[in-house]
Parts: C-alpha cells; sequence; structure tokens
C-alpha cells in the first residue's frame, strides 16, 4: 500500500460518507443516504462494484446488488447483471417498482431499461488493475475463492453502507463485482437478503464484505439481527459472536458494517483489515483500513 493509494482509498470513502451524510443531515430517509453512499463508491474505479468490478473467468463483468429498508422491510436486490452503471440503483428500482425482491441477468436488465436505469458500455467499467489480477489465474482452473490462491494486491472491494435518520429508521446496501476469475455464474452473499445484507428498525441494519459463500451459509447478517431480537445482544456483540466466532469457524473471512436505531455504529472483520469509515450527528468522523 503506497501512501497515494491509501490517500486515493480515504478519499473515496470519506466521498461516498459525505454523500449519504448530506443527505441525511437535510432530513432525507436513511434508505436514501445508503443508496447515495453506494453509488458514489460503484462510481470510484478503485472498489470492486459498478466500475472498476473485477473480471469473470470469461472476460466479463457482472455485478450484483442488495438494499433494504428497515423501516418497512421492502427490499431488492439484482445479481449477474451487466453494463448497468450503478447495481445499487437497479436494486432500488426492483424495491419500489416491483412485486418482487430479486431479479438477474437479461430480465435484471430488460427491467433497467424499462424504469430508465442508466447503463455504460463494457469500457466504461474496465480498470487494468482488475485485468491484471484475472490475468494472474487465467488457466489455473482457479477463482479467487479458493484457499490456496494469493493474487497481487487484491481486495475483497464489496462496498456497502448502514445508516440512521432523525426518524429513527435504518437501512443497508451493498454492491460488489464479486470476486475475480469466478464461474458458472456464481453469485454470492451481497445480493442475498439475511446474507450480505439486512435492515430491521427493531434491531440492526448490516452489510457485510468477504468470500460469499460462508456468509451464504450462515445466512449472516440475518444472523446479527436474531441474535439482537432472541438473545439480547447489543449490536457490537451479536456482529463479534458472528464474524469472530461463527464465520472464523467455517473460514469465513471478511467483515461488516452496522448500525442500529439507538445510534449505536460498530465495524467488525476477521481480515487484517478493512476499508471502512462512519460520520454522525455526535461529531463523529473517521476513515480507517487496518485494525
Amino acid at each position: 500500500m503506497t501512501s497515494d493509494k491509501e490517500k486515493a482509498y480515504r478519499t473515496g470513502l470519506s466521498e461516498a460518507l459525505n454523500a449519504g451524510y448530506a443527505l441525511l443531515e437535510n432530513g432525507e430517509a436513511a434508505v436514501d443516504a445508503v443508496r447515495a453512499a453506494v453509488l458514489s463508491l460503484e462510481d470510484n474505479i478503485l472498489f470492486n462494484a459498478g466500475r472498476g468490478s473485477v473480471f469473470g473467468r470469461d472476460g466479463s463483468q457482472e455485478m450484483d446488488a442488495s438494499i433494504m429498508d428497515g423501516k418497512t422491510g421492502m427490499a431488492g436486490a439484482v445479481a449477474a447483471v451487466k453494463n448497468i452503471r450503478n447495481p445499487v440503483e437497479l436494486a432500488y428500482a426492483i424495491m419500489t417498482g416491483s412485486e418482487h425482491v430479486m431479479l438477474n441477468g437479461q430480465g435484471a436488465y430488460e427491467f433497467a431499461k424499462l424504469h430508465g436505469i442508466k447503463t455504460e458500455p463494457d469500457n466504461y467499467f474496465f480498470s487494468e488493475f482488475r485485468r491484471n489480477q484475472w490475468k494472474q489465474l487465467q488457466g489455473t482452473g482457479k477463482s479467487a475463492l479458493d484457499h490456496d490462491v494469493e493474487i497481487k494486491d487484491e481486495k475483497f472491494g464489496t462496498v456497502g453502507a448502514v445508516a440512521l435518520d432523525k426518524h429513527g429508521n435504518i437501512a443497508a446496501a451493498t454492491s460488489t463485482g464479486g470476486m475475480t476469475n469466478k464461474q458458472y455464474g456464481r453469485i454470492g452473499d451481497s445480493p442475498i437478503i439475511g446474507a450480505g445484507t439486512y435492515a430491521n428498525n427493531k434491531t440492526c441494519a448490516i452489510s457485510c464484505t468477504g468470500h460469499g459463500e460462508p456468509f451464504i451459509r450462515a445466512v449472516t447478517a440475518y444472523d446479527v439481527s436474531c441474535l439482537m431480537e432472541y438473545k439480547g445482544l447489543s449490536l457490537e456483540e451479536a456482529m463479534n459472536v458472528v464474524v469472530l466466532d461463527k464465520l472464523v469457524k467455517i473460514d469465513g473471512e471478511g467483515g461488516m458494517i452496522g448500525v442500529d436505531a439507538k445510534g449505536n455504529a460498530a465495524m467488525v472483520f476477521n481480515t487484517e483489515g478493512m476499508y471502512r469509515g462512519m460520520r454522525g450527528s455526535n461529531g463523529r468522523n473517521e476513515v480507517s483500513i487496518y485494525k
């Protein structure tokens, strides 16, 4: 990590925080704040979501995203879509403009066109950095999911946001390009409600990042909510149980960010670092990468 690269990541995180916080300051809903924050990160080529997404085995870039409103329990998700500039916008459109929760592939693309969701050509999403990562795995028969694979400068890169608005409502959103050299139409935890994303005003809003398969099997985001609702754990206590104990036992590398309706926030991970930040009306405003 060079000082210039670290500065660029920190700037990108700060821009996303400010995009979401500006809406909250203006009295807007939490669901709109997380949408704005994730959109900012999707537009930043440094992160593995939207522009700058990783390459699959066939050389294409397929993206997943989801969003959930803790007030209403409504959710929208999209999986394995190409050429959608901001997958989180499509997820939001699915939540608000259809009777469905998740759409995928070509059907999701057709829905996007009907709802005026912005698309871009393949070259918009291209990143030389991501292409070089993909080249390292070509011909190996492996993806970044394999634990014996090391990719130079690999970052999980999934982006997400959680927020609490002045009305006491919470929301979560997550977006990703998936795993480098993925195949067979692989979909991770990010678009799966309860695994990579979950929000419920009674408990918490959670967005996850990491190796998606263990997160799916553990129903990770919802598990935090359950520990809070049924065992009376605090947000951070519940996140610690899931991330530092349950996931570790099943080789689940990664972390999560969370907030509850009382304004408690936590960012927990079991890796060497996690690109993260938070901003609150109490004056707290921070961006971090390592422990």
